[in-house]
């Protein structure tokens, strides 16, 4: 029987994950950063991961059903708020509808559904499927693609702003936004998968939930640049 890794160990392993395979190094992300999609690419995008949007707070919803741990329960619950807000108007659900709109397209149109690709909805309902699959450990570790995120928002905020000026400010208000909430999001998540991954079986399997997560997000990516964007060109993923 292999013991458990140590905390620092533990850390490394997951953080080497995003170095690896996050999304931020598919071609599609990067000729976004660079300027170089059409607006049709860039709206297909949102229009895209809309759907992810609208299915985070169900993923969250299923980890806590799973979950027997209350305090674990508390502090996962902001999350479910965070994207669905307490009242109409508020949440990131909401700011990504304004996003939409300031790209050009209706909210009607967003929550149509109508520009889902079926690849894209594939990848989306595998990541909800995993996480009322897997042990709540699991699949609240599959979460910690947060790590990354602060960074990539910060870059896509200046990315924006420079290459789709036709872009109101006023859309740019989810990623603005998530800068503090995945940082404040990952050290929870973080925290919560080094004290209960507590052999080194359920620590291999947080990091290959992690490696899942990583790929449902590329996965994306390439459903949404095989739509909108292929002249982008394709790379494999590496491991």
């Amino acid at each position: 029987m292999n013991l458990p890794w140590d905390r620092d160990t533990f850390t490394a392993k997951l953080r080497e994950v995003g170095g690896r395979t996050y999304h931020d190094k598919h071609p599609f992300h990067v000729a976004m950063n660079n300027g170089q999609l059409t607006p049709d690419a860039v709206r297909g995008w949102v229009a895209n991961r809309f759907y992810y949007q609208q299915n985070i707070p169900i993923k969250d919803a299923a980890i806590i059903s799973n979950c027997p741990v209350r305090e674990v329960r508390r502090l996962w619950l902001h999350r479910i708020v965070d994207h669905d807000g307490t009242q109409d108007g508020e949440g990131g659900i909401e700011k990504w509808l304004r996003l939409g709109e300031a790209c050009g397209l209706p909210r009607e149109e967003l929550l149509s559904e109508r520009h889902v690709t079926p690849a894209a909805r594939f990848a989306v309902d595998a990541y909800v499927h995993f996480a009322r699959s897997k042990p709540w450990q699991i699949a609240e570790a599959s979460s910690l693609t947060e790590l990354f995120a602060p960074d990539l928002m910060a870059k896509r905020i200046d990315a924006f702003r420079r290459h789709y000026t036709w872009i109101a400010e006023s859309g740019l208000e989810y990623f603005t936004r998530r800068i503090d909430q995945a940082a404040r999001d990952s050290d929870e998540a973080l925290t919560i998968t080094i004290e209960y991954c507590t052999s080194q079986e359920m620590q291999e399997a947080a990091v290959k939930a992690l490696e899942f997560k990583c790929d449902v997000l590329w996965s994306l990516l390439d459903a949404i640049q095989i739509r909108y964007a292929p002249e982008v060109g394709f790379v494999r993923m590496t491991r």
